[in-house]
């Protein structure tokens, strides 16, 4: 996937999910979404996907315009090259793990979806489990299977709503390493909601921190969670001074 300029969102409204959101990521860097439960950060997520429209707002993408209510554009989510993984996965489950990563190709000519998906599933190592269904995968695997599924349908942004939430503590931390390995792979923006502020600070090259659906600032993991920042900050991510 070749560089491209990054994902701007400037998302506005007083309801009935209050929003005013300022964020961007550029190719190749991971944007962590960190905040409160209720802070909007899943319909932040949801807004770029195009499954949420805001009243007033615009979401940019490799150079494309996929929303600009000012203007009347609001692409359709089929239409936009959002990779989304879903915090439950939301794996088909009558499919294997080939044919979930198959079903994303409706883009590409039959005869190369298969051989496309052989290799998104070996990039997430999981060659030689392309024949099981999701309910023979552990909840790691299942992860990787909806992290190739998101990829087969070439994004310009990877989306990752708390993608390690529901896997053991072990799991997490190798699930982890692979999505660090996997960004040296893919040039293109990702950004991640988490709770988890030692997996922002793991992970992220940016954290954008959210409250009430408000951006209350962006910067590196250092500048975010070691930084002077102002009181209300600080209680959006429960952080305490140090003495």
């Amino acid at each position: 996937m070749a560089d491209a300029p990054g994902l701007t969102v400037r998302l506005r409204q007083g309801g009935p999910i209050p929003l005013d959101v300022d964020l961007d990521c550029g190719p190749g860097e991971m944007l962590a979404l960190v905040g409160p439960s209720g802070s909007g950060k899943t319909t932040v997520l949801r807004t770029v996907a195009g499954l949420y429209r805001p009243v007033s707002g615009a979401v940019r993408c490799g150079g494309a315009v996929w929303l600009d209510t000012d203007a009347g554009i609001d692409v359709p989510p089929h239409r936009r090259r959002a990779g989304l993984v879903f915090q439950s996965y939301a794996l088909f489950p009558h499919m294997t793990a080939l044919g979930n990563v198959t079903a994303a190709m409706g883009h590409r000519p039959r005869g190369e979806r298969d051989a496309k998906a052989q290799a998104l599933l070996r990039m997430v190592h999981l060659d030689g489990l392309e024949h099981r269904m999701p309910s023979a995968l552990s909840g790691g695997q299942q992860q990787r299977v909806a992290v190739a599924r998101a990829l087969a349908r070439d994004p310009g942004v990877l989306l990752l709503d708390e993608p390690f939430s529901a896997v053991d503590r072990r799991t997490r931390r190798r699930m982890q390493d692979e999505l660090a390995s996997l960004r040296s792979e893919i040039r293109i923006p990702i950004v991640m909601v988490t709770h988890d502020l030692s997996e922002a600070e793991t992970l992220a090259d940016r954290i954008c921190v959210l409250d009430a659906g408000e951006t209350l600032g962006t910067g590196t993991p250092a500048e975010i969670l070691r930084g002077s920042v102002d009181a209300r900050m600080r209680e959006a991510l429960d952080l305490r001074e140090v003495t």
